[in-house]
């Protein structure tokens, strides 16, 4: 298991990539324009994905702001079996397995 990356809504990506890479010395790793889905993504880290976290930046278009709060998405971590880890985890802790079948895709 290791973490892959932190997501985080941005209201301004130029801005919060200049932040990222100028500031805190982190490198623009790639980036993707989903025009479709309406929203840019941003990956910027302090080197190569494959061997170590990095920070997603999203801008959802038309949004320039966030509440405190809001602006988290999620964590990626990577696993080798998330479905069969997680049923596991969900006996143990004396959880039904029927709740977790969304889970599985």
């Amino acid at each position: 298991m290791r973490m892959l990356h932190t997501m985080l809504r941005v209201g301004d990506l130029k801005r919060a990539v200049d932040f990222y890479t100028r500031v805190l010395g982190m490198q623009l790793l790639r980036t993707t324009d989903r025009p479709d889905q309406k929203y840019t993504l941003a990956f910027v880290g302090y080197g190569d994905e494959a061997r170590g976290a990095v920070v997603e930046l999203t801008y959802n278009y038309g949004v320039d702001s966030y509440d405190l709060g809001t602006g988290f998405g999620h964590l990626a971590i990577e696993v080798t079996d998330a479905y069969t880890r997680q049923i596991g985890e969900a006996r143990r802790a004396g959880l039904q397995e029927q709740k977790l079948k969304l889970a599985q895709r």
